[in-house]
């Protein structure tokens, strides 16, 4: 599968390895001319005199290891500012914190169960008004938006039934009804080298960057971009304000997984494709969600807003819970694991791990049900991987016939 526009998606994005590779490692920016940017671990700055400092005063307030990944990120994002967070929750609560007691915060019904967890339970127990609508219809969106919306917040493809969200759709909508409305586009499992959602219309792009920016299941962190000089005045305060910082280490790390993204990003979407033709195909199981299939009903959209898809497949396995149990514990190569993103292939359940914090009612209606399993595809060999589905499927069916032969059993002996 060929990652590029003659597929059928949007042009990949110009220079993106270079700017990955270069933006933010620039070795004349220290006397060394080190190739690679150091950790900066101090915490305080030697300053010219009083209020007078070369740069950085405070390691909460600004840091130089924390600079060049801010630098990277902002030019991979085709954004002017970005801000590292120590979490993508913290990167939620610090664009949250741009809103005020009666201000409303429409929401994607389908999102991160962390994301719907801090709207729901927090954040409008601060007074916020909290509203959910399904933003793949743009029609729901109209009816949804308030007088008090100052916020607009989408995820796409959504966490964990990947729909597709039309960026540009909602922010020419959101504008057009306010233009002060904040659209904040949560890019997680995208990436910036499949999407660009500044480019889409959004205010805010933002990122777990602990998945694929990183990609190494080895460091917690947020990332915030944007082009707006007040917005990000606004937030760069925050940052500081709130100390939802990361360390320099974390940084460092994150700065370092960013310069191989657009390999791995090219090789989980070829990886993610094989295993979906492969579990679509298969008898066992009911219906596969990947956006890069024909058969996913926002393919058309993600063509055009997209110049790929990760390695992100969700499906239903034919089944019930047991079933759904099986084949998650017979996996060998998939580890069952929370997150996603990482080198190595993670499968989760999310009615009883990522989601299980949704209310029963919502779970129903967005389709999390006991059979649903989230698959984040890796980059091992593409024949391990599906010959790992393989075999967990037939031991999720061993199962069905196992049932099966006690039931005769049973009928039998009585």
């Amino acid at each position: 599968m060929q990652n590029d526009s003659s597929a059928g998606y949007q042009p990949l994005f110009k220079s993106f390895a270079t700017d990955a590779i270069h933006v933010g490692s620039e070795p004349e920016q220290w006397n060394s001319r080190a190739v690679v940017p150091p950790i900066s671990l101090s915490t305080t700055f030697k300053q010219h005199g009083p209020g007078k400092h070369a740069g950085f005063d405070y390691s909460r307030c600004g840091n130089p290891t924390r600079s060049c990944l801010e630098r990277a990120v902002a030019a991979l994002d085709g954004a002017q500012y970005c801000l590292a967070l120590s979490s993508g929750t913290a990167a939620t609560l610090t664009i949250t914190h741009l809103l005020k007691t009666g201000d409303g915060i429409l929401c994607m019904n389908d999102v991160y169960g962390g994301t719907n967890e801090y709207f729901s339970k927090i954040a409008a127990e601060f007074g916020l008004d909290v509203s959910f609508a399904d933003l793949t219809k743009l029609e729901l969106l109209k009816a949804a938006l308030k007088a008090n919306t100052k916020m607009l917040w989408i995820e796409t493809p959504t966490n964990p039934t990947l729909k597709v969200v039309d960026i540009k759709g909602c922010a020419d909508i959101v504008h057009e009804h306010n233009k002060d409305i904040i659209v904040v586009v949560d890019n997680t499992f995208m990436s910036p080298y499949f999407q660009r959602p500044l480019a889409l219309g959004a205010d805010i792009c933002m990122y777990s960057a602990t998945k694929y920016m990183n990609g190494h299941s080895d460091v917690l962190m947020g990332l915030i971009s944007l082009n707006r000089d007040d917005i990000y005045e606004r937030l760069k305060f925050l940052q500081s304000a709130i100390g939802t910082v990361p360390s320099p280490f974390d940084c460092y790390m994150c700065h370092r997984g960013l310069k191989t993204l657009h390999l791995r990003m090219k090789q989980h979407f070829k990886n993610a494709m094989a295993a979906a033709q492969f579990l679509e195909a298969d008898p066992r199981v009911d219906r596969v969600i990947f956006p890069g299939l024909p058969s996913h009903p926002q393919h058309e959209l993600t063509k055009r807003q997209c110049t790929g898809c990760p390695g992100m497949i969700s499906f239903y396995i034919k089944g019930k819970l047991e079933h759904a149990s099986t084949f998650l514990s017979s996996l060998k190569l998939f580890t069952l694991a929370d997150s996603l993103g990482g080198v190595e292939s993670l499968a989760e359940h999310p009615v009883s791990m990522t989601h299980v914090s949704v209310p029963e009612n919502e779970k129903k209606e967005l389709g999390i049900s006991d059979t649903l399993i989230r698959l984040s595809v890796g980059l091992e060999d593409e024949e391990n991987i599906i010959a790992d589905l393989d075999q967990a499927l037939a031991a999720a069916v061993s199962i069905s016939k196992h049932i099966i032969f006690l039931n005769i059993q049973m009928n039998n002996s009585s």
